[in-house]
């Protein structure tokens, strides 16, 4: 009859068909909106079905999640030399993996070494490529951090892709060596000195990018630019919100400063991806997590938007901009405020004694 029929699982979306939801039901979607879709994320899979050739589906199907399915290219990174911090494990690790597909040469940036030859291991095994080595690097100590760079600066030739993947997560309060803030120390100021220090290198090595792996969580406070530090009050989903919004506004200061230099910069949000991550949660939101797992992203689809903005080739006319589910995504307010940015930049600078104009 020349009738093709597909049933959809659109995934948990915020809209009003959660109005009759009891009071604990809806509390709780309104507690962890951060693991449940906009209504265009939701509309995803329905327009897949709609618009994809026939050929490409299977009537009487039931298809869901498309927004997160693997981003499919052919393109190669042979001959290129690409850095990536926290690749021992979660979407760091996918990455690597994608990427030594890709024929990269692959430089795992890791604080826990055993963990990283372990990584090391199963992704040589899975795509044959010897061209990946391990590098240690503690974001939160910056005698770790100068030493990486310098001994990147005198080992490799080039470095066209940096990725600042690694991070922790609303963690108990602490400080790094140096006596920041631990989520703002290896979220942003570790990556902050690391692009600091690497950043003559990548340019030598141009085109090149920088991808800085942010999150939706940049969303959920601003910057407390007189106690940034978090010396008066720490809160620790702020902490890591605020994070992760230095990293959007980081990204978007860079790729400024980089105009006309040939090397573009992004920002992403990875989606709720299953991974370590979540290792400092308290137990409830850690069981929230694994009830809701089918509606979040496994690694390997975590990384996908980190891998897009490495490897598309199309986007050095977006340098600056902001990602999730591999295309160009809106960020908050904040996140695009360029004086925020500029006192964030100046702020970050002084913290760490440096002078990057």
């Amino acid at each position: 009859l020349g009738v093709s029929t597909y049933s959809v699982d659109p995934g948990m979306v915020d809209t009003e068909i959660t109005r009759h939801f009891i009071r604990p039901l809806a509390r709780f979607t309104k507690t962890f909106g951060f693991l449940i879709r906009t209504p265009a994320e939701g509309a995803y899979t329905t327009v897949y079905c709609v618009v994809t050739p026939e050929s490409q589906l299977r009537t009487g199907g039931y298809y869901r999640s498309v927004y997160c399915h693997r981003w499919t290219s052919e393109e190669r990174l042979d001959g290129k030399t690409v850095i990536i911090t926290g690749a021992n494990t979660g979407i760091g690790k996918e990455t690597a993996r994608d990427l030594a597909r890709r024929g990269a040469r692959i430089v795992m940036a890791c604080r826990d070494l055993e963990r990283a030859e372990e990584a090391r291991a199963d992704i040589l095994e899975d795509t044959g490529n010897e061209n990946v080595v391990i590098r240690k690097l503690d974001l939160s100590d910056t005698k770790s951090i100068k030493a990486f760079a310098d001994l990147v600066n005198k080992e490799e030739k080039q470095v066209n892709i940096l990725i600042n993947n690694a991070g922790i997560m609303m963690c108990p309060h602490s400080k790094t060596a140096d006596g920041f803030e631990m989520q703002l120390g290896v979220n942003h100021l570790g990556h902050f000195l690391l692009t600091y220090l690497l950043l003559d290198l990548i340019q030598r090595s141009a085109p090149a990018r920088v991808v800085v792996v942010a999150s939706v969580a940049h969303t959920w406070t601003g910057l407390r630019l007189d106690d940034l530090n978090s010396e008066r009050s720490y809160d620790t989903m702020k902490a890591y919100g605020q994070s992760k919004l230095a990293n959007v506004l980081f990204a978007r200061s860079l790729a400024k400063r980089l105009q006309g230099t040939g090397v573009s910069v992004f920002s992403l949000h990875p989606g709720v991806v299953q991974s370590d991550l979540w290792r400092h949660q308290h137990q409830c939101i850690q069981m929230a997590v694994k009830i809701f797992r089918i509606f979040t992203k496994t690694t390997v689809e975590g990384a996908q938007t980190t891998v897009y903005c490495a490897v598309e080739p199309h986007l050095e006319s977006q340098s600056g901009g902001y990602f999730s589910d591999c295309a160009p995504a809106t960020c908050s307010r904040a996140a695009s405020d360029d004086d925020l940015a500029q006192k964030l930049w100046e702020i970050s600078c002084n913290m760490l004694g440096i002078t990057w104009q």
